[in-house]
């Protein structure tokens, strides 16, 4: 690759990313009310990418020797402390923490 092909990529790469991240805030500014369709979706989609991510991250679990069981106790016991904490990053690591545990030192 040249140095000119080097320079044209890294130009397009920040211009794309350039373009991504303040395009939002061209078509939707301050001050204007979003389309129901965009507010609906902002509503939404949050949910539906956390149940695709628990549905990828259980959907071989059930195939393997131990049955899910650190899978599903490490995600019954992060779904029980953010409930009971209010704490994202505590739930999250401390429901990793769980599952490396069960899985080095008993399966």
């Amino acid at each position: 690759m040249t140095t000119i092909q080097s320079v044209l990529t890294i130009a397009a790469v920040a211009a794309g990313t350039m373009l991504t991240r303040f395009l939002p805030f061209i078509l939707f500014p301050e001050g204007k009310t979003p389309p129901a369709c965009i507010t609906y979706l902002g509503k939404v989609l949050p949910y539906a990418v956390i149940g695709m991510l628990v549905i990828y991250c259980l959907k071989d679990s059930f195939s393997n020797g131990s049955y899910a069981f650190p899978e599903v106790t490490a995600g019954i016991f992060t779904i029980m402390l953010h409930k009971w904490r209010k704490n994202t990053l505590l739930s999250i690591g401390a429901g990793t923490v769980l599952y490396m545990f069960l899985i080095q030192n008993y399966f």
